[in-house]
């Protein structure tokens, strides 16, 4: 489904202020584990010397990583941003606009990653068709987007202008997937809750009180509880390009 999103400068204007207060200094603990599940990816695939595209790069942060794998292109709407990163990140190549205008050639990457960008493009499906069409036969996908049940049990402040925003479940996820891709694996991350239950279930003091009483294991032990549950905040997913 399609939905009305706001003009390209208007969304332009957002994404360079956001990217500025929240990736260029500092990134969280949600994102450093979708970086660490890219990277395990990556891992075993065990090739260097690949093509990758990511797409929605914000800040270039994750770039910096990925070019221990091979020739990376990063894409964003955030130009002043992304003149930032070509200086912090001079082996990568960035590309400033809106993806869905630009052209990367057909079957040119061996690799598209992509961080919670899915949520913010207004055609999800033909989101995925363009990544697909940049992709060689047997290339893969590596995906991060908000887990909609999960945000929904927090306290989340409503779109600001230019910020277009539709979360989805891990079956709305699968079914757009699967009109161009395999899917390899599928599973949440990160549980992160500011309201209810899971809030206290997660609080730092919890998590620091049953350390000093030795049983980290029960940190271990509730995180991975709520991640099969499908509580994570982040949806993970690996898929490879049909045909």
């Amino acid at each position: 489904m399609q939905i009305a999103q706001p003009p390209i400068p208007l969304q332009q204007a957002f994404w360079n202020d956001w990217n500025a207060a929240h990736r260029e200094h500092a990134v969280d603990v949600v994102s450093l584990d979708q970086a660490k599940t890219v990277g395990g990816w990556l891992e075993r695939i065990g090739r260097r010397g690949l093509d990758i595209l990511e797409v929605g790069c914000g800040s270039g942060w994750l770039c910096s990583q990925l070019t221990a794998f091979g020739r990376v292109t990063g894409t964003d709407l955030s130009d002043r941003v992304l003149v930032r990163a070509a200086e912090r990140v001079p082996q990568a190549r960035f590309v400033a606009g809106d993806f869905m205008a630009l052209d990367f050639g057909r079957a040119t990457q061996d690799v598209a990653v992509s961080l919670e960008v899915l949520s913010h493009v207004s055609d999800q499906p033909a989101f995925f068709g363009k990544i697909s069409s940049h992709l060689r036969p047997g290339g893969y996908l590596m995906l991060a987007t908000q887990n909609r049940p999960a945000l929904e049990r927090n306290n989340i402040a409503p779109p600001r202008p230019g910020q277009l925003r539709r979360w989805v479940d891990r079956h709305e996820l699968r079914a757009l997937l699967e009109a161009d891709f395999v899917i390899e694996e599928l599973f949440s991350v990160t549980p992160q809750f500011n309201r209810g239950l899971l809030r206290f279930l997660n609080a730092p003091k919890a998590k620091r009180l049953a350390a000093a009483a030795g049983l980290p294991v029960v940190n271990t032990a509730i995180k991975k509880a709520q991640e099969r549950a499908w509580l994570g905040w982040t949806l993970m997913a690996l898929a490879r390009k049909r045909g």
